[in-house]
């Protein structure tokens, strides 16, 4: 398999991040998918998943 370009950069994560810090937002995660960047903002608990929500609530990492 030959080795292809990364649809999204490490720059392009950090540019978005610096911007998005800027404005004033809090980041509470961010995710690569796919060829998409999606950056969660606000309080970390409002934005979970249930599966995050089970491991906090159960202790597991």
């Amino acid at each position: 398999m030959a080795n292809r370009p990364a649809t999204i950069r490490k720059t392009d994560i950090e540019r978005t991040v610096k911007g998005v810090l800027a404005s004033g937002l809090a980041i509470s995660r961010v995710e690569v998918e796919g060829g998409r960047l999606v950056i969660y903002t606000g309080d970390a608990v409002e934005n979970e998943t249930p599966l995050e929500a089970w491991r906090r609530a159960n202790g597991a990492g």
